[in-house]
């Protein structure tokens, strides 16, 4: 199965509005002992929900690369690239004549084994029927007819075991399809010379996909890996079907981050029964997420970014304070803000750099 990697910031997520309101803005005003006003507005705790949008990618929901499990040669092909096939199909034929050969010989050191048991097998028993009459065959000669039939069991069964192996090495001769799909590659044709240790060109005999359900595999960021809806719907759109709109819900989260990229895995299995969408196209996912209980909500005019950090400015005593923060969920002209503030607290509307700490406000 091919990887996709794709290279998230949070600042190249985008979100759409899917919020029940965005939180009223009450506002009032303050002035500076120089008389220059100032907008304030009070501090909401909660969650602000929205949508995000991410890059995604389908991938078939089963995909195999088909090699030859023995030396031979290619026979026949029965499918080509684009062949639509069924779970147990022949694809492939292999001739290997000493295979067959081995299998043979095999049968017939079984068959041979099996007679010689029978034949132990019924001596033993005639022997232990005739010693039930006192004084006609020792018990010793029991004890040997037993261990003969006993023997010769143990040679059948080995020469059995070593027959089945062979009979499954001359069923890799042919060579089937494991689920129905499609096939997507191929690089053998009949004369071909293939085995496990022979490199074919170009790639594995055979690529098989299963196209008629596909995985939608997105990197959800860490900051929102915690936050995805309870209600798992997803919508998506595939560059190359404009216009065209498409739905699934999240069917499976890896459990875990990738060290690399701090993202996790998430799939949405999409049935494709009309074949629209094909492996490898390229999606723009939304995903519903619903913020953070612990996040307080502040007009996105109210954050200011600096080269250095981003903060609030909040009157506290009558006086200006810059609060450090860091931005979660934004939905419409309002962000989630995590730092030290507190629920109805008093922040600048429209705050920017100008408006120092100390300031004094009534």
């Amino acid at each position: 199965m091919y990887k996709y990697v794709f290279i998230i910031t949070l600042s190249g997520v985008l979100f759409t509005a899917c919020h029940h309101g965005t939180p009223k803005k009450k506002t009032s005003a303050a002035k500076d002992s120089k008389g220059k006003r100032y907008e304030l507005v009070a501090v909401v705790k909660e969650p602000l929900s929205s949508s995000i949008q991410l890059p995604a990618v389908l991938e078939a929901y089963q995909k195999v690369s088909i090699y030859p499990r023995v030396n031979g040669f290619v026979k026949t092909v029965t499918v080509d690239r684009g062949s639509a096939v069924h779970k147990g199909q022949v694809l492939i034929t292999l001739e290997a004549p000493e295979i067959i050969e081995q299998y043979f010989a095999a049968q017939s050191k079984y068959l041979q084994a099996k007679a010689v048991f029978a034949a132990s097998k019924d001596n033993f028993q005639r022997t232990l029927a005739v010693s039930e009459t006192p004084g006609t065959i020792s018990a010793h000669d029991v004890e040997v007819a037993s261990a003969r039939m006993e023997a010769d069991s143990a040679i059948m069964n080995s020469e059995l075991a070593n027959f089945r192996a062979l009979e499954a090495t001359r069923s890799y001769l042919t060579v089937t399809a494991p689920f129905d799909g499609v096939i997507t590659e191929r690089n053998v044709h009949p004369g071909a010379l293939v085995g496990p240790g022979t490199r074919v060109e170009g790639g594995p005999m055979l690529m098989l996909e299963q196209e008629d359900r596909l995985r939608l595999v997105v990197q959800v960021p860490e900051v929102y890996s915690a936050q995805l809806s309870a209600s798992r719907q997803v919508s998506f759109k595939v560059n190359a079907l404009p216009g065209k709109s498409f739905a699934g819900n999240i069917s499976r989260q890896a459990g875990s981050l990738n060290d690399r990229y701090r993202s996790e895995a998430v799939e949405v299995d999409v049935v494709n029964s009309q074949h629209l969408l094909k492996p490898g196209m390229y999606a723009e996912i939304s995903i519903p997420v619903t913020g953070s209980v612990q996040a307080m909500v502040v007009p996105a005019s109210a954050v200011v970014t600096s080269t250095e950090k981003k903060y609030v400015v909040a009157v506290r005593e009558g006086q200006t304070r810059w609060i450090d923060v860091q931005e979660g969920n934004h939905h419409s002209d309002s962000t989630e803000v995590f730092g030290s503030l507190l629920p109805g607290e008093k922040v600048i509307l429209h705050a920017n750099d100008e408006i120092k700490e100390g300031i004094k406000i009534n």
